[in-house]
């Protein structure tokens, strides 16, 4: 009798397209790969909302989630209304205790509606706001993988991760951190599994790392 692969689906973090993925293999044999991928929400809608409508495009039951930064908060809403075999996040946050001071300072003082978002086609002030790093250097990998430039979407994103508020915290949640993250500091996330050196791009830069644990992470 064929074995059932075990279906993963990955959501990349804010602004980014699922390609940041692109490196991430996992043995076929075992694993059936999807990817997810953002779209502009209605105005005023929720990550409620907008977690239950990702969740209909999830095809199969009993899911491995695994979502990257923002991505890993939506997933985190999504396996409230889908039945999930893991859920696993990275370069993200638990809970609203895991903000950096920053975020919570924003959530209060409504300081990040003043933003330049309208400028969000300028891919170096992008970098900034998605991976907490500026393009420098690698300004054509950022073009490629920052394809999500709706001002729509960048400002609901932005203000969705400043008041995030979970009231209830999965035990299913399985948290890779790097060390070395800039967006939301290792200091303030409990219960992880760290990655030495590791940043908030690590699921692109460090995907060796990914495709040699990742298999045991989601079967143990």
């Amino acid at each position: 009798m064929k074995k059932s692969l075990i279906p993963v689906y990955l959501m990349p973090g804010m602004a980014a397209n699922p390609t940041i993925f692109k490196s991430i293999n996992l043995p076929k044999d075992i694993f059936d790969i999807h990817w997810l991928e953002w779209f502009v929400p209605e105005k005023k809608m929720s990550l409620e909302e907008y977690a239950i409508i990702m969740c209909s495009k999830v095809k199969h039951a009993n899911p491995v989630l695994l979502g990257v930064s923002f991505g890993g908060m939506l997933v985190q809403e999504m396996a409230k209304h889908l039945p999930c075999k893991k859920v696993v996040i990275v370069s993200s946050v638990k809970s609203k205790e895991e903000l950096p001071k920053r975020m919570l300072f924003a959530k209060y003082t409504k300081v990040h509606k003043l933003l330049p978002t309208g400028l969000i086609n300028n891919v170096d002030l992008l970098a900034k706001y998605a991976f907490g790093e500026t393009a420098s250097k690698r300004v054509a990998l950022y073009e490629e993988y920052l394809s999500v430039r709706d001002k729509r979407y960048i400002d609901w994103a932005i203000d969705q991760i400043v008041n995030w508020a979970p009231k209830e915290q999965s035990n299913k949640v399985i948290h890779i951190h790097g060390e070395k993250d800039l967006v939301f500091p290792m200091q303030y996330i409990k219960g992880c599994i760290p990655v030495k050196n590791g940043t908030h791009t690590m699921i692109i830069h460090r995907a060796k790392w990914f495709n040699e644990r990742l298999p045991a992470i989601i079967l143990e």
